[in-house]
């Protein structure tokens, strides 16, 4: 009996030893970084291993809007390679692309095959985008399949907001909207060809002068629990790439002055990123106010010319900081954004003298070959560093 209650106890032992060191394994195993926000120091390690990121929002001239770009029956590969080849011969190392929640519902082997052909093409030119899976801006109500024709000599005629007006107000379709973050992110999450994910584009814009009468009244309360939501679908799935937001209009003079939406936006990002359409003074203003943050800075939207926005203004400036820079607008083509905003409420008959948006025309050469030597001479000079 002695013999036994030993051996038991020597079992006994052995199993509590074995329990232990596996919590003990198990306690000092952590989940990947890339499950929570990064802290400063990971961003910022992070970022310096990027080079000065420099690119444009990119839609090809072929496509109106962001499903045009994507459907099966409208992507245009040949144009990509095209125009992303003058992109690389600019010095451009990144594009900022916008997604689709509606290209997930249509086609979703179809939409990440195509992401995966569209990441070849811009991995052999040494561009990696910034993916956009959400966007408050123009019209709101979109639907797949084909796209209707330009407005002529109108800003942005045909594009569309994700998720549209009834899919925003509508709580059940959150699931819907789940598995297309957490579909493109999983399937792309160590992708090293991809730069980041941007979550949701300007998410309290009320669309202006455009679709103001028709669009969701008080959006922003529809958009600020969806887009707590996302970040967190996106981020459980460990992308190896940053999660970001961007601030586009307000006062961010403090993190007191910004609005509820904007916190959870800076909060929720590993690297903060920001849209200016003004002059250079309150480009670089806007900068030392989000120096506070001590995260990487990226200005996703710029350059319009009307306004002072330009290249010789920004891009200096930009540099100085360190701050990535993507200008709105790359090939004049179906977007028309070479057409000012204004466009929406004021008739134009022809091109502008100046145009708003776009760097290049439909053939590839310069709107102004000032510009396209500084764009070249500013990256090629980061290159020789």
């Amino acid at each position: 009996m002695k013999k036994f209650n030993f051996i038991l106890f020597i079992i006994i032992g052995l199993i509590a030893f074995i329990s232990c060191d596996l919590k003990s394994k198990q306690e000092h195993v952590k989940e990947p970084s890339s499950s929570s926000l990064w802290t400063k120091e990971q961003a910022n390690s992070w970022y310096l291993k990027q080079g000065w990121l420099v690119g444009s929002n990119y839609n090809p001239a072929s496509a109106i809007n962001q499903l045009e770009m994507w459907q099966a029956d409208d992507f245009d590969g040949e144009s990509i390679e095209k125009e992303l080849g003058w992109a690389r011969e600019l010095g451009m190392n990144t594009m900022r692309v916008y997604l689709h929640d509606l290209l997930w519902e249509q086609d979703s082997t179809g939409l990440l095959e195509r992401m995966d052909t569209f990441l070849d093409i811009a991995s052999s030119h040494d561009i990696r985008p910034l993916f956009v899976f959400f966007d408050s801006c123009w019209d709101p109500f979109p639907s797949t399949g084909k796209q209707r024709d330009p407005r002529p000599h109108v800003h942005n005629s045909g594009w569309v907001q994700s998720p549209g007006y009834y899919a925003l107000e509508d709580k059940s379709q959150y699931p819907r909207l789940e598995k297309y973050v957490k579909g493109v992110v999983k399937r792309f999450a160590k992708d090293e060809r991809i730069l980041g994910w941007d979550i949701w584009n300007e998410p309290d814009n009320d669309t202006g002068n455009s679709y103001r009468a028709v669009d969701l009244p008080q959006k922003e309360k529809y958009v600020l629990p969806l887009l707590d939501k996302a970040f967190g679908w996106a981020r459980s799935q460990n992308p190896i790439q940053p999660l970001t937001s961007g601030l586009w209009v307000g006062d961010w003079s403090s993190h007191e002055s910004l609005t509820d939406l904007q916190r959870l936006q800076v909060e929720q990002s590993d690297i903060i990123t920001f849209h200016n359409y003004d002059d250079p003074l309150e480009f670089e203003k806007r900068i030392k106010w989000l120096l506070r943050y001590e995260r990487p800075l990226l200005c996703t939207e710029y350059m319009a010319r009307p306004n002072g926005s330009t290249f010789e203004g920004f891009l200096k400036i930009a540099k100085k900081y360190n701050i990535g820079m993507y200008n709105w607008g790359f090939v004049d083509g179906k977007t028309q954004t070479k057409y000012p905003w204004d466009s929406w409420v004021k008739e134009y008959t022809d091109e502008p003298e100046l145009w708003f948006h776009e760097i290049l025309r439909e053939d590839g050469s310069p709107y102004k070959q000032e510009e396209v030597e500084l764009i070249k001479k500013m990256t090629a000079s980061e290159s020789a560093l």
